[in-house]
């Protein structure tokens, strides 16, 4: 018994061929269409039709996504080396990428075959974008505290509440939204939370303000009004009053992909680090030569890999069906956004006065770090489950 796991076996990473196979095509369309353009995206805060329309034809928008509907198939391991890589490029068009799944996901899970047909089929070829709104001013990590409305009316619901720094809101043209149904029950806080799709074009749906974060640049997020929007029945998501399961399920297997993202950014900076300390010198000599330099590089490159390691290792039980693949999410979603923010840090101060220039692309990815820190439930919630999922395993207890 390897605590709280049952065997050694369960930290088996299933790498094959095809996944390499997989990374270096995704690898060569990121360095050719993407790469160049970080500057353009990073100064006008939008992503180019042009990088969207190239990604369609690769066929990325449907990486993870069932084959039946309009996908391209493959699982969670699969769909982490895609957020690495473009991630590595350029982190915001990862996060584009992510909120498809943020849709997809819960839909694909718990949906009707309806929805999966009239939703998933597009937003797998890239024709329509989805976006997922749960986090409310009152808070995001308490899913259980939403106070957005859904009232019955015969054969739909009325829907009216504010969402906050929801992502792709922009754009998208679906939008998952979680809104109370019912009172909460005596000792059941999360009871009362019903699940819907909404269409951005339905009346009532207005887009407002975009937040001006730190970083993801590019897809920043959006607040989101709904004023009495009616949505049909059918397009409830999950059964009524237990939408909280589908919110956290979600972000169950999502929060491997704000993991991968982050590895792709510590990558990223990584290689930067490295490449300018064996470039610049100083007092006569490669920087590469000074010991300092040489710890900060080996620290960085050691939880790079370490990051890398528990990233596929989650996406792999994920991909196995196994229940505790929740633990290992966290500990990869908690651990990775950490490392790649440190990482990150580290670049900016081998690079010295040009880790602060915008012209050397650096310190981007100090401010994307860290915000992938936060999303998905943040790093502190992470821990929580951590624990909690700990004495589940091992106890059968719950905190």
């Amino acid at each position: 018994m390897v605590f709280p796991f049952k065997s050694v076996e369960d930290f088996k990473i299933n790498i094959t061929e095809e996944h390499e196979l997989f990374r270096k095509a995704v690898r060569e369309f990121v360095e050719k269409e993407v790469m160049p353009r970080w500057k353009e995206i990073e100064e006008s805060n939008r992503i180019p039709q042009e990088v969207f329309q190239a990604m369609r034809e690769q066929g990325l928008f449907g990486i993870g996504i069932p084959e039946q509907y309009g996908g391209q198939g493959g699982g969670q391991l699969t769909t982490a080396i895609a957020m690495e890589e473009i991630a590595r490029a350029v982190p915001s068009l990862a996060v584009a990428v992510g909120v498809n799944h943020l849709f997809a996901i819960p839909v694909l899970l718990f949906g009707s075959e309806d929805l999966k047909k009239r939703y998933i089929i597009p937003i797998a070829r890239g024709e329509r974008r989805g976006a997922h709104a749960n986090t409310e001013p009152s808070g995001g990590s308490d899913v259980a505290g939403i106070q957005t409305r859904a009232i019955k009316e015969n054969d739909h619901y009325v829907i009216t509440g504010r969402k906050v720094f929801i992502s792709a809101a922009g754009e998208a043209d679906y939008l998952l939204v979680s809104a109370r149904t019912s009172p909460p029950q005596e000792g059941k806080r999360w009871w009362g939370i019903t699940t819907f799709v909404v269409e951005r074009d339905w009346p009532g749906v207005n887009i407002g303000q975009q937040f001006r974060v730190i970083g993801m640049r590019g897809e920043q997020p959006y607040e989101v009004v709904l004023d009495n929007v009616k949505v049909p029945a059918e397009n409830m998501v999950g059964k009524e009053n237990e939408g909280f399961k589908v919110v956290v399920t979600t972000y169950d297997y999502t929060r491997i992909g704000i993991a991968a993202q982050a590895t792709g950014i510590a990558q990223a900076a990584f290689e930067k680090a490295l490449n300018y300390a064996l470039q610049r010198e100083l007092f006569g000599q490669r920087m590469i030569t000074f010991e300092i330099i040489i710890e900060k590089l080996s620290d960085m490159y050691m939880r790079l890999e370490a990051s890398r390691l528990l990233t596929y290792w989650a996406a792999s039980l994920a991909d196995q069906g196994r229940p505790d693949f929740i633990t290992a999410a966290s500990l990869a979603k908690t651990f990775a956004t950490e490392s790649a923010e440190w990482i990150a840090r580290q670049a900016v101060q081998i690079h010295g006065g040009y880790g602060v220039d915008f012209e050397t692309g650096v310190e981007r990815y100090l401010r994307d770090a860290i915000i992938t820190t936060i999303y998905e439930g943040t790093n502190e919630i992470q821990r929580l489950t951590i624990v909690r999922e700990l004495l589940r395993q091992a106890f059968g207890e719950k905190v």
